[in-house]
């Protein structure tokens, strides 16, 4: 599907490093065919010489080149990028935004009429396959590259499309999400290591219990609460550390987190 497409990155961060990198390693892509703006020099000699792929400090060429556009910047810079990159896109690429907040009205309006706009929300573990996203089409996207934009995304994990106005709550659960549960994650190693095991041993069980768990949640279809309640026996020392959790509001925290997210993300988008 994307054999002969050149893509391109308007931003080299953290985001469109792991996308570039899960390209990559599911061949999606070859090195040759990907091109990457960045305002840092630093940035394009570390996306060069890790990947060897193309670089350039000229919004310019990265545009013209592509055939499918990935604007990968902050929200905060996303009005003067647009601005920069309009004139070079009479070509109608495909353009991908990943800015949280940016609305398709607003790239719509920016870039040149009748440019075809999908709004998607990854997430990081895109780094390793393993991402979760989001994406909304804009008016000019037809079936066909909506399907080719969701195999995009689908080569580095799982992909949905939902309705624009569910991308801000997208944004504040699974955008930002691998941030909550990373504090989770080390919380449990600091824990293990608090009841006296060593730290390199309370990482490894920490981790495949996450990874356990999760799949465990995946394969059985079954609700959280009721496997939960499966290993929670009376009187035993999961519901006794369950019971610490529900005093110390660790389930309220957490969805005040995601809330907060959220809103910050309508936040971007109005700014």
């Amino acid at each position: 599907m994307f054999e002969e497409s050149q893509i391109g990155f308007i931003g080299g961060g953290n985001m469109g490093e792991a996308l570039i990198k899960g390209f990559l390693a599911t061949s999606l892509f070859k090195p040759d065919r990907i091109h990457v703006f960045d305002v840092s020099k630093n940035r394009l000699q570390h996306l060069s010489a890790t990947y060897g792929i193309a670089v350039s400090s000229q919004l310019a060429e990265a545009a013209r080149a592509s055939s499918l556009l990935v604007l990968a910047v902050k929200p905060q810079s996303m009005s003067a990028v647009l601005d920069e990159v309009r004139p070079h896109l009479s070509h109608r690429p495909l353009v991908v935004s990943i800015a949280a907040g940016i609305t398709l009205a607003t790239l719509e309006t920016a870039l040149p009429e009748g440019t075809p706009v999908v709004r998607v929300m990854p997430n990081t573990p895109a780094l390793v396959q393993e991402g979760a996203a989001a994406l909304a089409r804009g008016a000019f996207v037809d079936d066909n590259l909506m399907r080719q934009t969701m195999a995009l995304l689908e080569a580095v994990g799982t992909a949905v499309e939902v309705d624009e106005k569910c991308m801000d709550a997208v944004t504040g659960l699974s955008g930002s999400g691998p941030g909550f549960v990373l504090l989770l994650l080390e919380s449990l190693i600091d824990a293990g290591v608090l009841a006296g095991l060593p730290r390199q041993v309370a990482r490894e069980l920490t981790l495949q219990t996450m990874v356990g768990t999760v799949k465990m949640a995946r394969e059985t279809g079954k609700h959280p609460a009721e496997l939960k309640d499966l290993i929670t026996s009376p009187a035993g020392t999961t519901i006794r550390g369950l019971q610490v959790l529900e005093e110390r509001g660790v389930r309220g925290a957490l969805l005040a987190a995601v809330e907060a997210a959220a809103r910050r993300s309508s936040e971007l988008g109005r700014k």
